[in-house]
């Protein structure tokens, strides 16, 4: 028998009426144990097409002997019994049922991701899921959903937009700070990318412009300097990062001068509640790389953190360099490679290819926490 944590929500029609009934269907369902109801909250919509009416948000906590993928084929089977229609993203529905947890089971395949990608900063979630289940295990961040909830409820949050250079984490930070009336911290200076992943930094001592960068990018999250507004900080960059690439160029001492440099300062400094990792493929970063070479001398400043390259390298192999930093930054900001004391609770992962849908996407998941 597993545990689940299921969300509910509608915003159209009689929407108490078809909660209490979706319920009622989740009570008597064969092989279900049901346990808890949360009361509803109404919420704004979210990300969603503009002029929907208010949400009304609970959640349900039940035992089963069902199956992830069985547990969903039973909420869809909810849903499709209250006439719930599927035309948009995001868009009006009778009712809306998801599989949030299940047990301590972390899976991602094309049908199904457990626990649910987005609930970490969705408040319209964690509130009626706390109400019921505030102990109920998180196994990405190794916390519960009470903790959760109390993440995304600093005085003053920082979220951090993390992404290769080229990715389009100063554009996407800076359209979601205007959006949220936030403040924006761009990285003081460009990551030093090693020399595999290099987009044509200046060269030097390398020992030295590892340090140099990361001073310059502890400075503007001092604690002592971090007051209590209200309002969020959108940052484009995580200071782990700098460990990462340090640890693929530096020498085993000079790795061990920076490490330590890297403890002291990263002590005093206030760590993301959430971070919103942008994955761009092979093909978008070379077509970014190829419009920073043709617009060195432009006025603009978009993908302004992918240097002018010099060396004799094609733009789809530096690319390929930078999807694959890309993909150990992702695995060290999602715990695959351990947890560190400043890995964020909520990691959201929004597709990068289309910049205009990926600002969408992150402001969508920075309103849903406010």
């Amino acid at each position: 028998m597993a545990r689940c944590l299921i969300g509910c929500g509608s915003n159209l029609g009689k929407r108490r009426e078809q909660l209490d009934r979706a319920v009622e269907l989740l009570r008597f369902m064969p092989g279900v144990t049901f346990l808890a109801a949360s009361r509803y909250r109404e919420t704004r919509p979210v990300g969603g097409p503009a002029g929907q009416s208010a949400f009304l948000n609970g959640a349900c906590l039940i035992e089963t002997e069902l199956t992830p993928h069985a547990v969903l084929e039973m909420l869809a089977a909810v849903e499709n019994t209250l006439h719930r229609e599927r035309h948009e993203r995001w868009g009006e529905r009778t009712i809306d049922l998801d599989l949030l947890l299940y047990g301590d089971l972390v899976l991602e395949t094309a049908e199904l991701t457990v626990p649910h990608p987005r609930m970490a900063t969705r408040r319209f979630v964690l509130e009626p899921s706390a109400e019921i289940a505030a102990e109920f295990a998180y196994p990405p961040a190794g916390c519960t959903v009470g903790d959760l909830l109390d993440n995304i409820s600093a005085t003053h949050p920082l979220i951090a937009v993390v992404g290769v250079p080229g990715s389009g984490a100063p554009e996407v930070a800076a359209a979601v700070a205007d959006a949220v009336m936030g403040r924006v911290i761009h990285a003081p200076t460009p990551l030093p990318l090693p020399a595999r992943y290099d987009l044509g930094l200046p060269a030097g001592s390398a020992a030295t412009r590892w340090s140099q960068v990361l001073a310059a990018w502890a400075e503007p999250l001092n604690r002592g300097q971090w007051d209590d507004d209200p309002h969020p900080v959108i940052a484009d960059y995580w200071l782990d990062e700098l460990a990462l690439a340090a640890a693929d160029d530096l020498r085993a001492a000079d790795l061990a001068v920076f490490e330590a440099d890297f403890s002291r300062l990263a002590e005093g400094i206030v760590a993301p509640q959430v971070a919103i990792m942008l994955m761009a493929d092979r093909a978008a970063l070379a077509e970014r790389i190829a419009f920073r070479s043709r617009h060195a001398h432009a006025h603009t400043n978009v993908f302004g953190d992918l240097a002018t390259q010099v060396a004799d390298v094609s733009d789809s192999d530096r690319a390929a360099a930078l999807v694959m930093f890309q993909d150990r930054l992702a695995r060290r900001l999602r715990c695959l490679d351990g947890r560190g004391p400043r890995s964020p609770k909520a990691v959201i992962t929004v597709d990068a290819g289309d910049l205009g849908q990926a600002i969408a996407e992150a402001t969508a998941a920075v309103e849903a926490m406010l």
